[in-house]
């Protein structure tokens, strides 16, 4: 009977984050594989935890993944745990877990810290609904397509950043999503000297004209309003003639009476005003 693998939350700042069964599960298990063992051994070590360790990491994600899953088919059990947080969230996990599915073996989750749920709650900003981006693309022509797709987002973005590359993604922000966006920038969560700063990208880039960047960011930035994607749609329709509209909806096999109506919604009228206009 194959084994049975386990997602381990760890701190992502702050010891007493860790929870009593993540301790439990990481004591249990026969394996634990972790991001990086120089770093790990020191919390298990602090929860006098004794299990052997071996490294998995973003550059051995599927060559070790293999000799992971050949252990778990035999009847171990392992555990992954990252530096900080969950893993799977911009941490190694994903690859694992995938194959684990394709060969039938057992996948678990221990939940426990996660940065941008930490940082989405605590942001101010709207948390009911969120995009999560994780770090932007570092290839600058996959990073403008991001950036380019999320300009209309109306859920609220979660974007990762190092502190050596905090102003240039605010830079790029700014250009794109506009320097009144509301942004919360949340550093050195859960720990002492944790900080959170509400404000606007342009705010933000000003403030930081003071003071170095310190610590990993998160980065919680208002979506779009709305009403403003309603507003810029109709904009864009009234450089149109009501005539040009109207073939538009004509030209893919709309009958006369709902191509109206279309473009009264799309321009915020009655489709009597259509009528009209037309006449």
């Amino acid at each position: 009977m194959s084994g049975t693998l386990y997602l381990v939350a760890t701190p992502i700042g702050n010891l007493e984050d860790m929870t009593f069964r993540a301790v439990r599960t990481l004591k249990e298990v026969d394996l634990i594989a972790a991001e990086d063992t120089r770093n790990s051994i020191k919390l298990l070590n602090h929860f006098e935890i004794n299990t052997p360790m071996t490294s998995y990491h973003e550059f051995n994600k599927v060559d070790k993944a293999v000799t992971l899953i050949e252990k778990l088919k035999a009847g171990e059990s392992i555990a992954v745990i990252t530096d900080a947080g969950t893993p799977g969230i911009s941490d190694p996990g994903e690859v694992l877990v995938q194959m684990c599915y394709e060969e039938g073996i057992e996948v678990t989750s221990v939940p426990g810290p996660a940065a941008v749920i930490t940082a989405v709650t605590m942001s101010g900003q709207a948390c009911r609904r969120f995009a999560f981006e994780a770090f932007l693309p570092r290839e600058k022509k996959e990073r403008r397509q991001i950036l380019e797709e999320i300009k209309n987002e109306t859920r609220t973005l979660v974007i990762y950043e190092a502190p050596h590359h905090l102003i240039g993604t605010l830079k790029e922000l700014a250009d794109v999503l506009g320097e009144d966006r509301g942004i919360t920038l949340c550093r050195e969560l859960t720990k002492k000297h944790e900080e959170k700063e509400k404000t606007t990208i342009g705010g933000a880039l000003l403030s930081y004209e003071t003071k170095e960047p310190r610590g990993e960011y998160v980065l919680v930035i208002a979506g779009k309003s709305r009403n403003e994607v309603i507003e810029e749609a109709r904009a864009a329709f009234e450089e149109m003639t009501i005539e040009e509209h109207m073939n538009m909806y004509l030209s893919q096999g709309m009958d006369k009476k709902d191509a109206m109506k279309a473009v009264a919604k799309d321009r915020g009228v009655s489709k009597r005003d259509i009528y009209n206009a037309l006449l």
